[in-house]
């Protein structure tokens, strides 16, 4: 008989009478299921897990006398266990009854010996990444456990998605905002194949990421088992680090060797755990973190091609610094060299509000979603600085005047046009080396601050002659941005989509100390709503968190508003609703096609907000905008502003 003084007792029924005679259920004991059953006055607990294939038995029943498993029908007594003889009974637990209070008693807990996922995931967290986005599930129960642990000890901060492909967007945006990756987590199968887009926006835009998936038992691979995918071979064009881990892998050198790759190759590292492996007990329990193991990564440019540079720089007399996303941490320096030389800065749109729209020499943006001023210093340089930005068709920086490129990537310079001058270097440093020759590169440069000036007037002017457009379908674009511009916080994370908004946003939005994200070189439609949810885990409530989005785009993650109120976040979600696929309609136009299949219907975007426990705001009029917008923006907590607009005003 079971020594009752070395037990713990847990209450697993307030009263006894929630469990009828001849009924089973199933409770919980501390982390342990027990299927509870009362036959002939008599309660008792079992096993939970039917030896056969691992049956739920608390959702059986019990029938002639006997507790039928409600997957294929095996029988036990629901009294001891056993099963007619065979030897794959039940363990039975002790019951205790005290009042109409029913406990169940379990051995003592030993503690657990650590597991290779727990010796993964302590590496993951020593190299740096404490957060992770992601979803539960069957195949990866044991790799979560070691997530779980590691939450507890106040060392990771895990967020629970509604759909994993809002896990990869939000670890991409992470990485964006922070140059530093975090993790995206699921499931086999499904669970990561929904990942994909995701972590391909993060490939393609250089944007640091780790991907964990769970997979199915190693030794029913290659079987056709259930939610089986060879996940190494899927991840293939998308992870530049991929690989399965084995019982027999160096498990902290490996997680440290998939991180590593994602920092110094600025790419995504993907590792898939088998699912008995993830709670193999750990042999060896040496952690290692980055000491040691990670290069210094300021490098400078060969002295004779910086020369080269120092020497156009200083011939010029209206030269331009073009910036983006890549100079995002940088701006210090390039802001103190275009201080010197008097030179505007454009960005591209990636690099939008690296420099104030309100600062003398700033230009705003250049391309299809920029500015006319951009524009029109570009084509009035004789020379150009370009520093960290990839040359994409969207921004169209002309190959027709003489070029200075600065990148830290060797096979972004001259990507795609022979350039004059390409500096390969960490840009910071390059940048002070230019700054040691100021004196000479200040010689016989234009002030251009005058004329930076007059083109804004200009430009706003032509806003406010937009702004009065009114055709009777919904508001414009630019009274949405023009508004959005004077009451947005200054320092607010800003999380654009994809479609008509993110080119009005980028064209009429202006800058002050934002930072912005989007999907660049992918252009995914969704990317705002969980890119939200990554800038927030990055930067808490230490600045505001607004995404704007289109109503196409909001709909593909609308239900990880919800994830956003679950976790006390406050996020600001701005949906241009004009029950239309407008970009598309607009290209359709264009091409010289019908328009065809690009309307929409849509909920009620407030209402849906308020549903979920957050704030709802909703303007039809352009005279409840700014009385509208400033009350969304001072809530405290997850809000959805919905305004009506016109597709035609952009």
């Amino acid at each position: 008989m079971e020594n009752t003084s070395k037990l713990q007792w847990f209450k697993v029924l307030d009263q006894q009478s929630t469990l009828p005679e001849g009924r089973v259920m199933t409770v919980t004991a501390d982390t342990t299921q027990i299927c509870l059953t009362n036959y002939g006055g008599q309660i008792n607990a079992l096993d939970n897990r039917c030896p056969h294939q691992g049956g739920p038995l608390g959702e059986g029943s019990i029938e002639d006398g006997l507790l039928r498993c409600p997957w294929h029908g095996w029988d036990f007594n629901p009294c001891g266990g056993n099963s007619d003889g065979f030897e794959d009974g039940l363990k039975t637990y002790p019951i205790k009854i005290e009042g109409e209070a029913v406990y169940v008693g379990m051995p003592m807990p030993e503690t657990p010996p650590l597991t290779l996922s727990d010796i993964m995931v302590e590496t993951m967290s020593e190299w740096g990444i404490n957060t992770v986005f992601g979803m539960v599930g069957h195949s990866n129960l044991g790799l979560a456990e070691a997530l779980r642990k590691l939450e507890v000890k106040g060392k990771l901060k895990y967020i629970g998605i509604r759909h994993e492909g809002a896990a990869s967007f939000a670890a991409s945006a992470y990485a964006k905002l922070t140059g530093k990756p975090a993790a995206c987590f699921a499931i086999a199968g499904p669970g990561s194949t929904n990942m994909f887009t995701g972590m391909w926006d993060a490939k393609v835009d250089r944007a640091p990421l780790l991907a964990l998936t769970g997979q199915v038992a190693t030794q029913v691979v290659g079987t056709g088992n259930f939610q089986e995918v060879d996940l190494v071979r899927a991840f293939q064009t998308v992870a530049a680090f991929n690989h399965r881990v084995e019982q027999g892998s160096k498990h902290s050198e490996l997680m440290g060797l998939a991180i590593k790759h994602a920092l110094l190759n600025r790419e995504v590292s993907h590792l898939t755990f088998p699912d008995q492996v993830q709670v193999i007990p750990a042999e060896l329990t040496e952690i290692s973190g980055p000491e040691g193991r990670m290069p210094n990564l300021s490098i400078a440019p060969p002295e004779e091609e910086m020369q080269r540079a120092i020497s156009l720089l200083s011939q010029s007399k209206n030269p331009v610094i073009i910036v983006g996303h890549g100079a995002r941490f940088h701006m210090e320096a390039i802001t103190k060299l275009a201080e010197g030389i008097q030179c505007p800065i454009l960005t591209t749109f990636k690099g939008k509000g690296l420099i104030s729209d309100f600062h003398p020499l700033g230009c705003g943006v250049l391309g299809r979603s920029g500015t006319p001023v951009a524009s029109y210093f570009m084509n009035a340089a004789d020379l150009l600085l370009v520093i960290g930005a990839s040359f994409s068709n969207h921004t169209g920086i002309t190959s027709k005047i003489p070029t200075i490129q600065v990148d830290f990537d060797p096979l972004a310079i001259s990507k795609f046009h022979k350039i004059d001058v390409g500096l390969y270097g960490e840009i910071s440093r390059t940048m002070q080396l230019f700054l040691k020759s100021a004196s000479l590169l200040q010689h016989n440069k234009k002030d251009q601050r005058e004329e930076i000036a007059s083109r804004w007037k200009i430009w706003r002017t032509e806003k406010l002659r937009r702004l009065r457009e009114d055709k009777g379908n919904g508001l414009s674009s630019v009274s949405v941005f023009d508004c959005l511009t004077k009451l947005a916080p200054e320092d607010a994370v800003m999380c654009v989509d994809v479609g008509n908004n993110a080119y009005s946003f980028g064209r009429y939005f202006e800058a002050k100390s934002h930072s912005f994200l989007m999907s660049g070189y992918l252009g995914s439609i969704g990317f705002a709503l969980p890119a939200a949810l990554g800038a927030w885990a990055a930067v808490g409530d230490t600045r505001p968190v607004i995404a704007v989005a289109g109503d196409g785009g909001i709909c593909q993650y609308l239900a990880e508003f919800t994830t956003s109120v679950k976790y006390h976040m406050d996020l600001k979600v701005i949906i241009l609703n004009n029950m239309e696929l407008g970009k598309i309609s607009k290209e359709q136009l264009s091409g010289g096609w019908q328009k065809w299949s690009t309307d929409l219907v849509n909920p009620n975007f407030a209402a849906f907000a308020e549903s979920c426990g957050g704030k709802g705001f909703k303007v039809d009029e352009i005279s409840q905008l700014h009385e509208t917008m400033k009350r969304f923006l001072a809530h405290e907590g997850s809000a959805i502003l919905e305004i009506m607009t016109d597709a035609r005003l952009l």
